[in-house]
């Protein structure tokens, strides 16, 4: 029996907890991308939080990025636009959002889910957490979340993982290349680092905390018009026969 994909937020001691579920690996369609920049703004502008913890849920795939169902689904330029700037919209909710995001990634990270991993401003993971850009083997490519990647890891490792689409990189590869911050060989040791730095922020000056991120985001005040350019890249060319066929395929590897 599947479960209903939900996202949830609590707050505790001065840290929200934002965490998300689908079925499909943790996917993402337009309904949970909607609803996580939603919670990300709110607890941006919360007093009672201090930080903020995102993660998934279960003990497979942190995020296996974008929804198959509703990319095959799409049928023209206006609904692709939509759909892929619900990714710009988390990214630019991350962006904007005035408390520091630590990200709890505890396995495998696919197209979306490499850019929620970089997009956070600290990203925390274990050592079974591989990293994927698949987007190229769909018929698109890595266009939305592109800038938070190579923000992140630089131009040569981003477009490493834009060309080479099928292979995975290790997590002591993204460590190496600065996405992940730390890499655990247990959930344990990852959650027990997670919390530990949680609370040391919790208990930081928010104005400075506030003032850090301004500083680490510079030179992105572009990206609401940045993202949603790309989006609409993304949108037109998932139209294409290739993409249609490519996502098929997926979808029955995986079935």
């Amino acid at each position: 029996m599947l479960q209903t994909p939900y996202v949830k937020s609590h707050n505790e001691h001065g840290i929200t907890t934002i965490e998300f579920f689908h079925s499909q690996s943790n996917s993402l369609p337009a309904k949970i991308l909607e609803q996580l920049a939603h919670e990300i703004h709110f607890a941006g502008t919360h007093e009672e939080t201090k930080v903020i913890i995102l993660r998934s849920a279960g003990d497979g795939a942190f995020c296996a990025g974008a929804s198959f169902d509703e990319l095959i689904a799409i049928n023209n330029e206006t609904e692709g636009l939509k759909f892929f700037s619900g990714f710009a919209n988390v990214i630019n909710a991350i962006r904007k959002c005035k408390k520091i995001i630590i990200g709890r990634i505890h396995g495998k990270c696919v197209g979306g889910g490499v850019g929620l991993a970089a997009s956070v401003d600290y990203a925390i993971a274990v050592d079974k957490a591989e990293i994927k850009l698949s987007e190229l083997a769909m018929g698109i490519g890595p266009f939305v979340v592109g800038p938070a990647i190579e923000r992140k890891i630089g131009t040569s490792a981003f477009s490493q993982l834009a060309i080479d689409s099928s292979l995975w990189r290790n997590a002591e590869w993204a460590k190496h290349k600065g996405l992940f911050a730390e890499v655990y060989n247990s959930i344990e040791n990852m959650d027990e680092s997670v919390y530990r730095l949680a609370n040391s922020l919790a208990h930081s000056n928010p104005e400075a905390m506030i003032e850090m991120k301004k500083i680490f985001w510079k030179g992105t005040e572009h990206w609401d018009e940045l993202l949603k350019e790309r989006a609409a890249i993304s949108g037109k060319l998932i139209l294409s026969e290739y993409s249609k066929n490519a996502i098929n395929e997926f979808k029955a590897k995986k079935s």
